[in-house]
């Protein structure tokens, strides 16, 4: 881990919640809240002005929408990273937030731990997804013209043995680094592998691989 601290900004109108994650964000050395807000209108200003490493934000609030706020800073602040802490498992939302390029989407009910993993998966510039939100995006991927799906590539007569190791862990949410030292192989090499996977099975995104390895069986959802 980075003993550089990172700085998070917090949105979300519940204010109890807001004060769950300070206590469990308040465990951890090398992060700290540097803001936080119940509205995303007002939200979009301080980040510029604070500068966070990362924005983690619910999508249901009065007025300005998480959505519209992670639109603001994509726009404004790209090197602001966006975890997304909802109740929501909604596919619509889900899919449309990904496609914005937000970095992680956890579920309320998960967070806790399942957040602190998505924040280390981010710091790694890696798109973390909770397990039960992965399966939601399946229908992001492989679609037919016509919107019907399409199975494409078998993981098993694309990718070697090593290929699917790498990929099974990969979607488990470990780093390069832990995956080299798991297999003992440099983390250069794990980079190579992940390269090739995804050039294979013509994903460009982590959680593509995420939700593949699902689709495939590779990993349980």
């Amino acid at each position: 881990m980075n003993a550089t601290v990172c700085k998070l900004y917090l949105v979300d109108d519940h204010a109890i919640l807001r004060e769950g994650l300070r206590l469990i964000i308040s465990g951890q050395s090398d992060l700290q809240i540097i803001g936080e807000n119940g509205n995303a209108e007002q939200a979009l200003d301080e980040i510029g002005k604070l500068e966070p490493d990362i924005l983690i934000t619910d999508i249901s609030m009065p007025g300005v929408s998480g959505i519209d706020l992670v639109k603001g800073v994509k726009r404004y602040y790209p090197k602001v990273q966006v975890i997304i802490l909802s109740r929501h498992d909604n596919e619509e939302y889900i899919q449309k937030l990904v496609d914005l390029g937000i970095n992680g989407y956890v579920l309320k009910d998960d967070a806790g731990e399942d957040l602190l993993r998505a924040i280390d998966a981010v710091r790694r510039k890696e798109t973390y997804l909770s397990p039960r939100i992965a399966t939601r995006v399946l229908s992001g991927i492989g679609k037919k013209k016509n919107g019907e799906p399409e199975d494409g590539p078998s993981v098993f007569s694309v990718l070697s043995d090593r290929e699917r190791q790498i990929l099974k862990l990969i979607s488990e949410g470990n780093s390069n680094e832990k995956i080299g030292k798991l297999l003992h192989i440099s983390p250069a090499t794990v980079k190579v592998h992940r390269a090739n996977i995804m050039k294979k099975l013509d994903l460009h995104k982590v959680a593509d691989l995420v939700v593949y390895a699902i689709r495939a069986g590779i990993v349980e959802s």
